[in-house]
């Protein structure tokens, strides 16, 4: 290579890590298994698609449905799960809004820690419509 060769390479390849850390966006792997473009660790993103309605986030909801009765003095039943946004940190968080299936909508916030196996409903509050 020529020496304006290498410089030319190293002045492409210092712009391109400089708009990747710029724009924040790497690709991943959603949890069901489709490639996406995701932000990185902390910020909060919408899930979509296949993974919204993957059998992982239908259970995530269930369980929340399921602690929060444990907790209070009613039955809560899972019917579908509305909206999911995840948030990456050392551990991820998802707020999931649900339906049960007496109609309410509920916003549920479930901390997930899958390298020990753990999962923690931190709210669980009603939607007023």
């Amino acid at each position: 290579m020529k020496p304006k060769s290498v410089e030319s390479f190293l002045m492409i390849a210092i712009l391109l890590i400089l708009t990747y850390l710029y724009l924040g966006i790497e690709r991943g792997e959603c949890d069901c298994g489709d490639v996406i473009n995701v932000q990185k660790a902390g910020r909060i993103r919408d899930i979509t698609g296949k993974c919204l309605n993957a059998t992982a986030m239908e259970n995530l909801a269930r369980f929340a449905a399921k602690e929060h009765t444990k907790h209070v003095n009613c039955i809560i039943e899972f019917d579908r799960l509305v909206k999911a946004r995840k948030q990456v940190m050392t551990s991820k968080m998802y707020y999931l809004t649900l339906e049960a299936q007496d109609g309410r909508v509920y916003e549920a916030k479930v901390l997930v820690k899958p390298w020990m196996n753990f999962k923690e409903l931190q709210e669980f509050n009603a939607i007023d419509a």
